[in-house]
């Protein structure tokens, strides 16, 4: 028995990177999951298929698109009629851009506040009634090292992540005597393809090698110079939907190579 099983978890932004990490992290541990994102709907296929076959749970899709509060809902709901709750959330649907302040498209700024803030709110509450009732939940957010500290050109998302780190900390004071947890993962770069994706022109870009760039770019902030895995970031997610982290709740978690300690 996983400690997660017969409960359900709903990931959104887990058609790949971090997001498919928690999801196959919960259905490990025994959890039915809800996955959502975008994709070709075949990959899709593919991974909620290899989710049930692998560790002999259920998996359904929702293609809520994130910026939209009733299709957020939607896939609440979607967790709750299909699988008869929804015990842990994870927000963690995210999208960036990079440009001067002033230069900063407004339809960018608006989308990023949008994906990366209010569709952990709009989740949450539709979220929260189906928790109380049952007197058990997990709510976690993946935040950023951008939730602690700040990074030029990131106005939107440094905005959106320190936003979900007090959004994190005022649904713990208000669910605190529920059994309801919700804390946030402040994770520094992870490997994923996304960032796997990037290296190339930036090398072309900065004349560098890969090693160069892996180091003296990306890894710049990160005295370990390791990147997180996307394993990681599931581990401590689970963790966190245990009985042993039930007295953790409105944190922020680093777990940044040490970024944030200098």
């Amino acid at each position: 028995m996983g400690i997660l099983t017969g409960k359900t978890a709903v990931v959104t932004g887990s058609t790949s990177g971090i997001g498919l990490a928690y999801a196959r992290a919960f259905a490990g541990a025994g959890a039915n999951v809800v996955i959502n994102g975008f994709g070709a709907p075949a990959d899709i296929e593919k991974e909620r298929a290899a989710i049930e076959t692998e560790f002999k749970v259920k998996a359904a899709y929702s293609p809520a698109d994130m910026t939209k509060p009733a299709e957020i809902a939607g896939m609440i709901a979607l967790g709750e009629t299909t699988f008869g709750s929804v015990d842990v959330l994870v927000n963690n649907a995210g999208i960036q851009f990079v440009s001067p302040i002033e230069e900063f498209p407004i339809e960018k700024w608006d989308m990023i506040i949008a994906i990366n803030l209010s569709s952990a709110f709009h989740g949450i509450r539709a979220a929260v009634p189906g928790m109380k009732k049952r007197g058990w939940g997990r709510i976690i957010n993946t935040a950023s090292a951008h939730s602690l500290v700040a990074s030029p050109f990131k106005s939107a998302y440094v905005s959106a992540k320190h936003g979900i780190a007090g959004l994190t900390k005022t649904v713990a004071l208000e669910l605190a005597t529920h059994k309801i947890t919700c804390n946030c993962i402040s994770p520094g770069y992870v490997w994923t393809p996304l960032v796997e994706k990037q290296i190339p022109d930036t090398m072309k870009a900065r004349n560098m090698t890969k090693e160069q760039v892996i180091n003296d770019v990306l890894l710049d902030a990160q005295p370990t110079k390791q990147f997180v895995t996307v394993e990681q970031v599931a581990a401590l997610a689970l963790y966190l939907c245990g009985d042993d982290a039930s007295q953790i709740t409105g944190a922020n978690l680093s777990m940044d190579g040490g970024w944030t300690a200098e």
